[in-house]
C-alpha cells in the first residue's frame, strides 16, 4: 500500500488509445473514466505518443505520461486502433517490437516515479501483457474492449491472454458474450465483470437542450473499419424507399477513402469530431445506425460507446443484432435490431422510422431511459469497487 495512509491511493492507468486533449475527437472513454476515478485516486495515465500530444500533461486532475516508440515521422501505430492499423498497412509491423519495448520501459519508469498502489490496464494485449511482465506483484484490473479478445487468435497470443487473465485481480468486459469468451480463456466466474464504458452525459445534455432534432437526419458514428459496417449502410442507402433528408458519417479510419468513393451524393463524411461537435450531431439526428458486422480477422464490436451516446441523446437507433448490442437494445422497445450484414433489413428499418415519426420518437425515449444506467459516473462506481477489491486482495 501507499506509504502515506492519508494520501489517496495511486492508480496507474494504461491504454493504447488516448486523446491528445480532452474532446479532441479521439475516443475518450478511457480519459472519461480516469477523470471520474480521480475524485478518490491519484490517477496517472501511461499512453503512447500520438499526433498533437505532449510528453507530459495534466488533463483535469489526471496526470498523463506519454512514451515515444518510433521515429516521429513514421510513428503512427497507436493513432487509432492498432489491429486495424496493422491490417491497413502491414509495414507498421516494424513498429510493433519497438512499441512493446517502449511501453515496458515506460511502465517500469512510472512504477518507480509514482509508486502506484494498483493498476487499471485497458486491453489484454498489449497493456495487460506488458503489465504482467514488468509490474511485478502490483494488483491489476484488466479491461478488454473487443479487438484484443475476439481477434489475435494465434495460439501463442491465446496463451499470453490466458496468463494475463490468470494473474489479474479482475477482468472487465462489455457484454455477456465477451464474458463467455473470457471464461474460455480460463477466467473464474468471480473474476469476470460486465462493465461497459460510460457516457459523458454533460456535453450531450447541453447539446440536446441547444439543438433542434431533424427526424429525417441519419447519423453514423464509428471508426471507418470493417467491423463497424459502414459499407452495409451505404448498400442500404441504395435500397431505401424514403431517402433521408441528410446522411452524416462521423469518424475516420483506413476505409474512409474507399467509402467516400463508393457513397452516393448526399452522404456527408465529416471525419472525427471533438466532443462538443459530436454531441451536437447526436442532438440533431433523428436516426442513428450501428450496422456492426464480424470482421474477417475475427474482430467484432463489444458494446460501442457511440451507440450508448446516441441512446443518451434520444436518437432512434437501428443496430445489428450482435453480441453486446443485444444486451442493451431491445427490438421495438428502445431501438430496432437487424441481422448483421443484411443491407435489405437495414434499409427496411430506416424506411420504417422515416415513415413513422411517432415510432421513432417512442424508441428514442426508450433509448434515453435505458442509457441512464451507462453514464461515466455509474460506470466509475463499478470500477471503484473493483479497484478497492484489488487493493484489499
Amino acid at each position: 500500500m501507499h506509504p502515506d495512509p492519508v494520501a489517496r491511493p495511486t492508480l496507474l492507468v494504461a491504454a493504447s488509445t488516448f486523446p491528445a486533449e480532452a474532446g479532441d475527437g479521439t475516443p475518450g472513454f478511457v480519459l472519461d473514466l480516469a477523470r471520474a476515478l480521480s475524485s478518490d485516486h491519484r490517477v496517472v495515465v501511461v499512453a503512447p505518443m500520438t499526433k498533437g500530444a505532449t510528453k507530459h500533461q495534466r488533463i483535469g486532475d489526471v496526470e498523463v505520461r506519454r512514451y515515444s516508440y518510433f521515429p516521429a515521422r513514421w510513428q503512427d501505430l497507436a493513432d487509432g486502433a492498432i489491429v486495424d492499423n496493422l491490417r491497413a498497412a502491414p509495414a507498421r509491423w516494424l513498429q510493433v517490437p519497438f512499441f512493446f519495448g517502449a511501453m515496458a520501459l515506460a511502465f517500469r519508469r512510472e512504477a518507480r516515479r509514482s509508486r502506484p498502489d494498483v493498476a487499471l490496464l485497458h486491453w489484454i494485449i498489449p497493456q495487460g501483457a506488458v503489465g504482467k511482465l514488468v509490474l511485478g506483484d502490483l494488483p491489476r484490473v484488466v479491461t478488454t474492449l473487443g479487438g484484443d479478445l475476439y481477434a489475435l487468435r494465434n495460439p501463442v497470443l491465446q496463451r499470453v491472454k490466458r496468463a494475463v487473465i490468470a494473474s489479474a485481480a479482475s477482468v472487465t468486459c462489455m457484454s455477456t458474450d465477451m464474458a463467455l469468451e473470457l471464461r474460455k480463456l480460463g477466467a473464474r466466474d468471480d473474476q469476470v465483470h460486465i462493465v461497459p464504458m460510460g457516457v459523458d452525459l454533460e456535453p450531450i445534455s447541453r447539446a440536446v437542450a441547444d439543438e433542434t432534432r431533424t427526424p429525417g437526419r441519419l447519423l453514423f458514428v464509428g471508426r471507418l473499419v470493417e467491423k463497424k459496417g459502414a459499407t452495409v449502410l451505404l448498400d442500404a442507402l441504395d435500397r431505401v424507399e424514403h431517402r433521408p433528408d441528410e446522411v452524416v458519417v462521423v469518424g475516420d479510419g483506413p476505409l474512409r477513402q474507399a467509402l467516400e468513393a463508393r457513397a452516393a451524393a448526399g452522404v456527408d463524411f465529416v471525419g472525427a469530431q471533438d466532443k462538443a461537435a459530436l454531441a451536437a450531431h447526436y442532438a440533431k439526428a433523428g436516426i442513428a445506425v450501428y450496422p456492426s458486422v464480424p470482421a474477417a480477422n475475427g474482430d467484432r464490436d463489444g458494446l460501442p460507446v457511440a451507440l450508448l451516446e446516441a441512446m443518451t441523446a434520444g436518437c432512434a437507433v437501428v443496430a445489428s443484432a450482435v453480441p453486446g448490442i443485444v444486451d442493451v437494445v431491445e427490438d421495438g422497445v428502445n431501438g430496432l435490431l437487424v441481422a448483421p450484414g443484411d443491407a435489405d433489413a437495414l434499409a427496411a428499418a430506416v424506411d420504417r422510422l422515416l415513415a413513422d415519426p411517432a415510432l421513432a420518437e417512442r424508441l428514442g425515449a426508450g433509448a434515453r431511459a435505458t442509457a441512464a444506467a451507462y453514464t461515466v459516473d455509474a460506470v466509475g462506481d463499478r470500477y471503484r469497487s473493483l479497484i478497492a477489491d484489488a487493493l484489499a486482495g
